[in-house]
């Protein structure tokens, strides 16, 4: 996440308890459904703010900063009954930053963060979900903690955790990484084009796919949405890919709706921000200094090996 957007985010949000919502919704105040897909079909939309009771409130908690603005791009009921879950894209001069926001039934309280799921093996139902993930994988077959990346080739962050991801699959030769498709295409350009090529080339080339990933983040910075094309067929080339037989692939409507697959698995998952990492079914947002420290991942991954759900 931005560092900017983040600070902003801890000083202005008041995180509440919201143990009980399921008791207080029935005496939320009642406003007009939100205009979102998910908003008109649920029978607790009348108790959920409206979007311009969000705008009211972002506005309040952060108009004296002049460089910050935001959209929201959804407002829905959350998996935990009566809490409203709304998406919000943050953006500043240095970048954007998708982050989530909830509301209790009240309406007094809003939290930011994640909703946790709880139970004596709280990330089976994770590890049940991510069986769909078909993206191209690294490491043994027989591996005993799978650790699923949702990645965008256009974002930064991803960038930045490539060194650390390179690092911990070094040390860590029982871990299997699967790299799934989730391109952040409201914010990011050429993303969806940057998905398809590495859909098609590690359907072609397991090897290659992952050396195309590690040279379109060395220049990322490079690619734009006027050469992507021209770079990543360059890139795929380089990788030791046929970059025609790619080309040709990802022009096929099956290659876009391989890529929408994924990025349906994400949303599912209520995966908002890339990088993403699902570690044996535990969420990870974020793998660099800034965000989660190499030491602190590594422990984590450590004791999934030495305890690994069922």
């Amino acid at each position: 996440m931005n560092r900017r957007i983040r600070l902003i985010l801890i000083l202005g949000l008041v995180l509440a308890s919201v143990a009980c919502a399921a008791q207080n919704a029935g005496a939320a105040k009642s406003n007009p459904p939100a205009k979102t897909a998910s908003a008109s079909s649920s029978p607790a939309n009348s108790s959920q703010p409206t979007e311009a009771v969000f705008n009211e409130f972002l506005k309040k908690m952060f108009g004296w900063d002049t460089e910050l603005s935001w959209k929201i791009a959804e407002i829905k009921p959350s998996e935990a009954p009566g809490i409203t879950e709304a998406t919000v894209v943050f953006s500043t001069p240095k970048g954007q930053q998708m982050t989530r926001i909830y509301v209790t039934p009240d309406q007094k309280y809003a939290l930011t963060g994640e909703l946790i799921p709880f139970g004596a093996d709280p990330f089976a139902g994770m590890r049940q979900d991510l069986k769909a993930a078909t993206g191209p994988a690294h490491g043994p077959n027989d591996a005993a903690i799978t650790i699923v990346e949702f990645g965008d080739l256009e974002c930064p962050a991803c960038k930045a955790a490539q060194p650390n991801i390179a690092k911990l699959l070094q040390e860590e030769p029982k871990v299997k990484l699967v790299f799934q498709n989730y391109p952040l295409e409201q914010i990011h350009k050429w993303a969806l084009t940057g998905a398809k090529y590495l859909d098609c080339l590690g359907r072609q080339n397991n090897q290659a796919v992952w050396k195309f990933i590690a040279m379109v983040y060395d220049h990322q910075s490079d690619v734009t949405e006027q050469n992507v094309e021209q770079m990543l067929k360059g890139y795929v080339k380089d990788s030791g890919g046929d970059p025609d037989a790619v080309v040709a692939c990802v022009a096929k409507p099956e290659t876009e709706k391989r890529v929408r697959d994924s990025i349906a698995l994400a949303e599912k998952l209520d995966v908002t921000s890339t990088p993403t990492f699902f570690i044996n079914g535990r969420r990870l947002v974020g793998f660099s200094n800034t965000s989660a420290p190499y030491d602190a991942v590594k422990a984590m991954v450590d004791f999934e090996v030495a305890n690994p759900g069922k």
